[in-house]
């Protein structure tokens, strides 16, 4: 845990935590799910699953036709408050909606979460999208090694913190492009932070091809990541660096004082 994270044992409601797991467990690949297979996935017993599966359907946040249980609509109570109240999100929709309106992409901006990159604001193109990607809706959840968000993030880890992140990790092959050596990896991540920007082409989706800048505050630090994903004629070297990249460039510029 970091230092802003820490909590006195005292102050620890280990049955909210347990709460929230139940509740985490849910994702794209299991969307329902049974007592067993909740507790195997938020690591807990069945019965201690079964109890909070139990509670959460009777609060209203999963439903359930007695055997397995899924999310109700109740849980967009926290994204859309989140979405609602949050900074970040409300000062950069303004910025993706121009882009996307001058080019006819979709943009993202996304924020780092443990192991996955989360979007937080999102844009998609005026008179139709030239690409509209699986999965990338807003509060949609991304493997953070396969993404160009992702590794944009990761690059502006310091080094040593980086190789804490890599330690004894696995990266997942989620396509037959994703990059999965640790040394290759690795060598990715430097190319990144020499760049400052990322392109991702068809390792989280085949089909998906993406370019990714951060965006950081006026003190430096990076707080987020502003992606387009494009086809790949569009993130052709010569083209993405006369076209695409000076424009998430100049937006990260125009948004630094704001963050």
């Amino acid at each position: 845990m970091s230092e802003t994270r820490q909590i006195a044992r005292a102050d620890f409601i280990e049955g909210m935590a347990k709460g929230m797991a139940v509740l985490e467990s849910f994702d794209t690949e299991r969307q329902r799910l049974n007592a067993t297979q909740a507790a195997e996935r938020a690591g807990l017993t069945r019965a201690a699953a079964r109890r909070h599966l139990l509670t959460l359907a009777y609060l209203g946040y999963l439903d359930t036709d007695g055997t397995h249980y899924w999310l109700s609509a109740k849980v967009l109570r926290f994204s859309g408050s989140y979405l609602a109240s949050a900074r970040l999100p409300r000062l950069l929709q303004p910025t993706l909606n121009r882009l996307a309106a001058q080019t006819r992409e979709s943009f993202s901006a996304v924020v780092l979460d443990g192991d996955e990159v989360v979007i937080v604001a999102r844009s998609a193109a005026v008179g139709g999208q030239r690409l509209m990607a699986y999965g990338l809706h807003l509060g949609a959840r991304l493997p953070v090694h396969a993404t160009s968000t992702g590794r944009v993030l990761l690059a502006a880890m310091s080094r040593s913190d980086f190789a804490d992140w890599m330690k004894g990790r696995e990266l997942p092959r989620l396509t037959p492009r994703t990059v999965v050596d640790p040394k290759g990896f690795r060598q990715a991540i430097a190319r990144v932070r020499n760049d400052d920007f990322a392109v991702a082409s068809e390792e989280h989706e085949l089909g998906v091809h993406a370019l990714a800048v951060p965006l950081r505050d006026m003190k430096g630090r990076t707080v987020a990541a502003l992606n387009v994903v494009a086809s790949p004629d569009r993130l052709a070297p010569g083209v993405m660096r006369q076209d695409l990249l000076p424009l998430l460039l100049d937006a990260a510029r125009e948004l630094r004082p704001l963050l």
